[in-house]
């Protein structure tokens, strides 16, 4: 059974498989009992049972009583028993009974106990073996069976939450699901269980409460808040905006059109300024209907809202809400809030921002514990041959000699195997091709000539500006060696453009290239065909804009994904369309090769993320749990997990072998459009409509940075290939440079820290901040780093 809640015992009988909330009608002789709907409760460790309640009032003229809930849960292989045969014995449904007359006894509800008894029929004298001499509680196998087959709850009503005086020690839970009155039960095993801090208040989700009860309700809710101490204060603050939205789409859900748009107009102003484009499209929903088509009001209502609140001012929450029968409030915590309950103080204002924002709450911090190996691959020892222009040292023995330690120091990080890197053999990867370790050994040398970056040598930025592009540029991808660029346009086009002498050449014809001699040394010069050399090449197949696009890491592929919903793989050979991936339904917002080629991932409209191999038509993996669209995907440097941001507020990380999310980061007040990993593996910096840059670190699951002072969407973002510098490109028309390796030194990632999630981030931006370059009028859309450690930049001209 669900975990309801903490500081009880819980005694629970497991009947007939989960379903939704069901309502049985009252029966004759129930006694005088009033009863709720059906309600989830999922108290602070968030489960999920759907509760039937049931409150029995006494001869005091009604007065809230104890509550005795009855819950459905699915216990595997729950066995059978037909319900109505007295005379069977049954011991299982005796002993389920006297289990909890005993449990009421001993918790000291006696009105609880005597309903129990007046249900089942019992009679007085069959009361005497069950207890301690002196407290004697006792059931007959007839009556067992009679309580057992008649699970009921009479007509809805106002359920009142425990009086603070019997608090949650007094709930007895017993599960189970009944479709119709008569219906045999299913009955499993009793649990009696020792659960931490069951909730207060098992009541009914009643969605007709009065509707102009709902502004008094959250006014008053906003009172006790507000006069709160402070260290509760920002804590409990968080409730205000899940309840606002939820009760107002309860309203109109029940078509009470005017008190919700009142309750609107009364209490929107006071959510924080980062929800107010949720607010928007909150106001404009104003009927039933309107509800039906919008997906991100509908996914709110169905996705638990996620709060991390101490202990302290929960339990302080808990306690205002039972003292003012405050139940249609609570009924929401229970069924649409996810309460993660941590020990220690309660968090300040400053933390709680860092981390709220997202559509759907705060991460559960269970969501960032899984292992994630974060360490790079092994790479492949290649042998590096010496330079030309070392061959007149060739004699002097001491300069070889010199050279190869230097060029080993540049793979010295993958001659010893990083703990944290997964298994080599963990996803299946390509093999190098003879053309790949001929680039490598290209990489190495330029190595060698590598800047090395710092706040004392920034690099140089060369800016790419496409002219009479009419705002229709909307994607760039540069090659690893920097010396090919493409363009994705609104025209539904992708241009290729060589930026370095060397112009684009095609393959020459089938007829052409039978006349060729294949021994030669020089084939591969020789299949290309002069005639069609030329600086630019364009191609056609899209039938929408172009919203991504991305280079293979041997250069001989460029995929691009659509508006139409398609992925295309291009020939860089012959410049023309190999595949084109159907999968998505809607625009696909962004794709990525993996650094290591063969499989690259797609995200888009559709809200999910799906890797693919360029060999296979269908995708491999579907990435599936954010709230919103997937506006861009990145893959680590090992190529065993995928990134993707989201306009739901939140980055995830997903593994490529089992599919699974890992890790769950939210801090963004606005859709994420860009990504970046550090070449180590270690952090993911990301970027968003807020025109802030978050740092993250993996291993631990934490923010540990915050970057502030563009003014516009952060559209790029790349890390230099040592990692030193951090580059970032907006909308704001500007290229700033950041100190990574102050941004991560000295973190702060004690056990508490991790434990709790509680981070303080440091105020220093301005000292991190290194540079900042303005273009005229031009916004950044991409930013890469040449091996060299050159900065290449590119946007569209924009005249004002």
């Amino acid at each position: 059974m669900a975990a309801l809640a903490e500081e009880q015992t819980e005694v629970a009988v497991k009947l007939e498989a989960e379903g939704p909330p069901t309502l049985l009608p009252p029966q004759a002789g129930d006694g005088a009992g009033e009863g709720g709907g059906g309600t989830t409760n999922n108290g602070p460790n968030g489960g999920g049972g759907n509760a039937a309640a049931a409150s029995s009032a006494g001869g005091d003229g009604g007065t809230p009583k104890p509550l005795v809930a009855v819950s459905a849960v699915a216990p595997a292989g729950a066995a059978p028993v037909p319900a109505a045969a007295p005379e069977a014995g049954a011991p299982h449904d005796r002993q389920t009974l006297l289990a909890v007359l005993q449990f009421l006894r001993q918790s000291n509800l006696r009105e609880a106990e005597e309903a129990l008894r007046r249900e089942a029929r019992l009679l007085e004298e069959a009361a005497a073996g069950c207890s301690a001499p002196g407290e004697a509680d006792g059931a007959g196998a007839e009556a067992a069976s009679a309580l057992l087959s008649r699970v009921t709850a009479s007509a809805p009503g106002p359920a009142a939450p425990d009086p603070p005086g019997t608090g949650a020690s007094g709930a007895a839970a017993v599960s189970g699901s009944a479709t119709c009155p008569a219906a045999p039960g299913k009955v499993g095993s009793v649990a009696v269980e020792d659960q931490p801090d069951v909730s207060a208040v098992l009541s009914a989700y009643n969605q007709q409460g009065d509707p102009t009860m709902y502004e008094e309700y959250y006014s008053g809710l906003k009172h006790f808040i507000e006069c709160s101490l402070d260290c509760h204060r920002a804590e409990l603050s968080q409730l205000f905006y899940p309840l606002f939205v939820h009760m107002y789409l309860e309203l109109v859900y029940n078509q009470h059109e005017n008190e919700a748009k009142s309750f609107f107009e009364k209490f929107h102003g006071d959510q924080e300024c980062y929800y107010q484009d949720d607010l928007r499209v909150l106001s404009s929903l104003t009927k039933k209907e309107h509800m039906k088509g919008n997906e991100t009001m509908l996914d709110f209502r169905t996705s638990k809202f996620v709060l991390r609140i101490s202990r302290d001012s929960y339990q302080l929450l808990k306690r205002h809400l039972q003292e003012k029968q405050n139940n249609q409030i609570w009924n929401i915590v229970q069924e649409h809030l996810y309460i993660d309950i941590f020990d220690g103080m309660p968090r300040s204002k400053q933390q709680i921002d860092a981390m709220v924002g997202s559509l759907a709450g705060e991460a559960k911090r269970e969501a960032n514990k899984s292992k994630v190996f974060f360490g790079l691959l092994k790479e492949p020892e290649i042998e590096v041959p010496l330079d030309d222009e070392d061959e007149e040292g060739e004699n002097e023995e001491g300069k070889p000699k010199k050279k190869k330690p230097k060029k080993d120091s540049i793979g010295s990080k993958s001659k010893k195997q990083d703990p944290n890197a997964p298994p080599q053999n963990r996803i299946p990867l390509p093999e190098l091709k003879d053309s790949d370790k001929l680039d490598k050994i290209m990489n190495m040398k330029e190595t060698t000539k590598r800047v090395r970056l710092g706040p004392d040598c920034l690099p140089s930025i060369c800016f790419y500006t496409f002219l009479n592009a009419y705002q229709g540029l909307t994607a760039v991808d540069v090659t690893d060696d920097s010396s090919l660029i493409a363009g994705g346009f609104a025209d539904s086009t992708v241009r290729v453009w060589s930026v370095t002498p060397k112009k684009l050449r095609s393959v020459k014809q089938a007829a052409d290239l039978s006349l060729i001699d294949k021994e030669s040394d020089d084939v591969l010069e020789r299949i290309m065909d002069e005639k069609t050399a030329s600086e630019l090449k364009i191609l056609y197949g899209h039938s929408g804009p172009v919203y991504g696009a991305s280079f293979s890491p041997d250069r001989n592929y460029l995929l691009s994904s659509s508006e139409d919903g398609t992925v295309r793989l291009w020939s860089l050979q012959t410049f023309t369309c190999l595949v084109g991936y159907k999968g998505h339904n809607y625009p696909v917002w962004d794709t990525q090769f993996s650094p290591y080629g063969y499989y690259f991932v797609s995200g888009g409209h559709d809200r999910v993320a799906r890797l693919w191999a360029t060999d296979h038509y269908q995708p491999l993996r579907i990435f599936a749990g954010h709230l919103a669209d997937v506006n861009c995907t990145r893959f680590h440097p090992n190529s065993n997990y995928v990134a993707t941001g989201s306009a739901d507020r939140t980055v995830r990380l997903w593994d490529v072998l089992n599919g699974n999310c890992v890790r769950i980061f939210t801090g963004h007040k606005g859709p994420i459009h860009s990504l970046t990993f550090s070449p180590n593996g270690r952090f993911l910096a990301t970027g968003a409509t807020d025109g802030r840059v978050l740092l993250w670190d993996i291993g631990h699951g934490l923010m540990v940075g915050e970057l502030k002072g563009h003014t516009d969407t952060v559209c790029s973002l790349r890390f230099s290939r040592d990692g030193e510098i951090l580059a970032s490109g907006s909308m704001d028309n500007t290229v700033r440079l950041w100190d990574a390796v102050k941004a991560f030194e000295d973190l702060e990632t004690d056990d508490f820290t991790t434990a709790t999630g509680h981070i303080t981030l440091p105020e220093n931006s301005q000292e991190l901040l290194l540079g900042t370059y303005m273009t005229k009028s031009t916004p950044v859309v991409h930013l890469h780093f040449t091996r060299r450690n050159l900065v290449l930049a590119a946007g569209a001209y924009s005249p004002q």
